[in-house]
């Protein structure tokens, strides 16, 4: 396998800046800079020295193949984080024979090839990296430690006793097995199933917590919603006018409200009108209005017929600074007046919608869970037989396992490496 190289931090100037070798020659490469490298995990100060110029003093780590990120021998020198020494020491790697630029990735992938990683986990680190808000962060720390590899080895262990099992049951078919298995298999079957389909339910929730909610403002002209979008963003970023209409397209502003990501839709007002470009603004907004996951209705207090308030939808009295509140939410974009208790209300019904997130947070959890549920169905359907077909039963059995297998990546998934790695950056 290659020695690879890159940066593992930003490009632009900074006070210091990370540069990994990863590899088998690492550590020859960091003898030719440094001289003589430090022991593993201790870190040392030392000359970079490339052609007998002088390049940076840098701070040198070493990391053993057993007790690395790759799995392999990392040198990682730790310069000054100027443009200038950063491409003169690139440069002085350049010149070593052997070793080659990181690509996207790359450093995490031969973690997942050397077992340091499983694919659940690699695809944590990377909404780890993307996280914005508290709650990304928890959901991708949890995947990332393993939490994902420890229940798929758990759920193995017990499809692995149930197949046993049956297999017993094949391997002794002429003889007189003195337990019948089946209660124990089919105890084992519900007990996965009811599992995995908790795991399965929770995923949409999981997403939500990565992708984040919409919350859309819908209501009459000039009923306040680009002044409390600007409120809310703290900034102009909506045009507001007496003039009702002016906003024509959706404009959006992404903020954490309870530690998950939230963005404000600020939607065209919603009324009868002739003008066929002011007709597109509302068509749009009706639209991003019925796929959000809130709806958050701007009243003057009169009855408003442009949509029918559903499910979790909020009904608030807006223009609070002119017109007097007789109960219910009200909020001033003007003045911020009701803004803190209308934020607090999104926080709670938004919190209980991802509280039923679990482990799993990708479709592509989902997908492979579900395949096991229908494999260990069909499992079960053959145990129940009147004349239970064993060998079909374990068949199906097996099918659960490659399934959940998938999970982690104990099988070919070469297919969703590239795109999983296309996300990372060069010195990742």
């Amino acid at each position: 396998m290659d020695t690879i190289y890159a940066t593992a931090t930003a490009r632009g100037r900074a006070g210091v800046a990370v540069i990994r070798i990863s590899g088998p020659m690492a550590y020859a490469v960091g003898q030719a800079l440094c001289g003589n490298l430090p022991a593993p995990r201790v870190a040392g100060l030392r000359n970079l020295t490339w052609q007998g110029a002088l390049l940076d003093q840098a701070l040198v780590l070493t990391f053993a193949r057993d007790a690395s990120f790759t799995g392999e021998e990392v040198v990682e020198l730790q310069t000054h984080g100027g443009p200038a020494v950063v491409g003169a020491v690139l440069r002085a790697l350049a010149d070593q024979t052997g070793l080659r630029l990181a690509e996207a990735g790359e450093f995490t992938r031969r973690a997942l090839e050397n077992g340091v990683l499983d694919l659940a986990q690699v695809e944590g680190l990377a909404d780890l990296i993307d996280a914005e808000t508290e709650a990304q962060r928890r959901q991708a720390v949890r995947v990332l430690s393993g939490a994902v590899g420890e229940k798929v080895e758990r759920w193995r262990r017990d499809l692995i006793r149930a197949g046993a099992l049956l297999e017993a049951t094949i391997d002794f078919a002429d003889e007189d097995v003195p337990v019948d298995v089946s209660p124990e298999v089919l105890a084992l079957i519900d007990g996965l199933v009811a599992d995995l389909g908790r795991e399965a339910a929770g995923v949409a929730a999981a997403e939500r917590i990565r992708d984040g909610f919409e919350v859309a403002i819908v209501g009459a002209p000039n009923a306040g919603k680009s002044t409390l979008l600007n409120q809310l963003a703290g900034r102009e970023a909506a045009i507001t006018s007496e003039i009702a209409g002016t906003t024509r397209d959706v404009i959006e502003v992404r903020m954490e409200i309870a530690g998950l990501p939230v963005t404000f839709l600020d939607t065209a007002g919603l009324r009868e009108t002739a003008d066929r470009l002011e007709q597109a603004g509302i068509d749009r907004a009706l639209a991003r209005a019925e796929a959000a996951d809130l709806r958050l209705i701007l009243t003057d207090g009169g009855p408003f017929t442009g949509m029918v308030p559903r499910g979790d939808d909020l009904v608030v009295l807006g223009k609070a600074d002119t017109i007097y509140a007789h109960g219910g939410l009200a909020v001033s974009g003007l003045t911020g007046a009701g803004v803190p208790e209308l934020m607090a209300r999104i926080g709670e019904i938004l919190q209980r919608r991802v509280g039923s997130a679990g482990t799993l947070v990708r479709e592509r959890h989902r997908v492979a869970v579900t395949s096991a549920i229908a494999a260990l169905a069909e499992s079960r359907a053959e145990v129940v037989r009147d004349d239970s077909r064993v060998e079909l039963a374990a068949e199906h059995l097996r099918q659960a396992v490659r399934a959940l297998d998938a999970l982690v990546g104990r099988m070919d998934v070469d297919d969703l490496l590239g795109e999983i790695f296309a996300s990372f950056c060069i010195g990742k």
